[in-house]
């Protein structure tokens, strides 16, 4: 049953599956550089600056930051069967549309329906949001498949690219 995440019980499980979440990103997709520039950030400061991020995110509306708890059989990451993460509606205008930051399902959990119980609850969160433009935007890595499928079936489509460069 997907519920808000609960700072007190949940932290370190959600930093386990931020930690899943982000080697996830850096691996398969990009080459060892990439990965290792994933893995590199992962420090105790960088664990203190999320959660701060988290925090206020979740004091704006406890909807940011959604989690499925796992079977309970688990430590860590699979404490979690998994997690979505919308940006609050204070930073609509980022894109000026409702953000899916992070969605992430525990490898055990995916095809259960977790990540549909979790897209539902997020699309039902940006809909609740006062937007300039009715839409709900994420960035996917264009290498990963399986997300894209997940995500088109979902209804979503391509909206431009996204580009990067280093500072």
């Amino acid at each position: 049953m997907v519920r808000p995440y609960d700072a007190e019980t949940d932290e370190a499980a959600l930093w386990q599956a931020k930690r899943a979440f982000e080697l996830g990103l850096g691996s398969g997709t990009g080459g060892d550089d990439k990965e290792a520039k994933y893995e590199g950030k992962l420090t105790a400061a960088y664990r203190e600056s999320w959660f701060e991020w988290v925090d206020r995110c979740v004091a704006a509306d406890e909807r940011c930051v959604l989690v499925e708890p796992g079977d309970g059989s688990g430590d860590g990451a699979d404490a979690l069967a998994g997690y979505v993460f919308v940006l609050p509606e204070r930073l609509a205008h980022v894109w000026d549309a409702a953000v899916l930051n992070e969605l992430w399902v525990d490898p055990d959990h995916r095809g259960t329906g977790v990540a549909d119980d979790l897209m539902s609850e997020a699309v039902a969160f940006a809909r609740s949001q006062d937007l300039p433009l009715d839409r709900l935007v994420l960035d996917v890595d264009r290498e990963n498949e399986r997300a894209q499928a997940f995500y088109e079936r979902h209804g979503f489509s391509h909206w431009g690219e996204m580009v990067a460069r280093e500072l």
